[in-house]
């Protein structure tokens, strides 16, 4: 298992988020799937490299057993020898040997905890290295999914500013279809030319007004010039 995960993260991690993008017909709906697909494998990384570490405590636990049993089986081995040799040194020679034979039993059970402790350094270290890289490949797995996110929520926002601006490209070109703007331009040139006439018709008017005060000065000029022909006819002089 941890093997195939091991696999898997590899090319969940060297996956090229941009090129996966380009090449899908719905990008939204493709980084949707792959943050599920990214959540999934996560899920299953994670209890990969739950059970190797579990594996690895239980060899670290049978390391630390089989280093006890070296001691302690070396510890009556010891033991056995020493009384042997008081046995063998009081003459009892009988006993000494049984007392050396347990101490031969116990060298054996001392050798077995050693050889164990020796395979078990082996998987140690096997099992270390290989939780090492699951950790990696879970933290670049993790790390590639928050890639994901972003670029699934960036891909969201644009694509509904796009779709914002569509809407307003498409009321301005109602708004341009039936634009008021014209019929208000028509009723101010209507109210211009109202107002030109109006001015027109005060023209009009003014100038019929001037013309009844030009004759008025007219009239008044000729009776002038009536009077100061008749002081001429009668000799006398003109008025200033």
């Amino acid at each position: 298992m941890s093997d195939n995960i091991l696999g898997r993260i590899g090319n969940l991690v060297r996956a090229n988020v941009n090129a996966l993008i380009d090449g899908a017909e719905d990008p939204q709906k493709m980084l949707d799937q792959l943050v599920r697909d990214y959540t999934n494998n996560i899920s299953e990384a994670e209890e990969a490299v739950a059970q190797t570490i579990g594996n690895l405590r239980l060899a670290e636990d049978d390391a630390s057993t089989a280093q006890a049993g070296i001691v302690e089986w070396g510890g009556k081995a010891l033991a056995a020898s020493k009384k042997a040799d008081e046995l063998r040194a009081a003459g009892n020679t009988v006993d000494a040997d049984k007392f050396d034979n347990l101490a031969k039993v116990a060298l054996k059970r001392q050798i077995g905890f050693e050889d164990q402790a020796k395979t078990l350094a082996t998987q140690i270290a096997s099992q270390t290295q290989l939780t090492d890289q699951l950790k990696d490949g879970l933290n670049g797995m993790r790390a590639k999914r928050e890639e994901l996110v972003q670029k699934r929520n960036e891909l969201v926002a644009r694509a509904k500013m796009t779709e914002a601006q569509a809407k307003v490209q498409e009321s301005m070109k109602s708004i341009n279809a039936t634009d008021p703007t014209s019929e208000v331009s028509r009723y101010e040139e209507k109210i211009r030319r109202d107002e030109a006439q109006v001015r027109g018709m005060q023209e009009v008017a003014a100038s019929s007004l001037d013309a009844q005060f030009d004759n008025l000065e007219s009239a008044s000029t000729d009776a002038d010039v009536e009077a100061r022909l008749a002081a001429l006819k009668g000799g006398g002089t003109p008025a200033s």
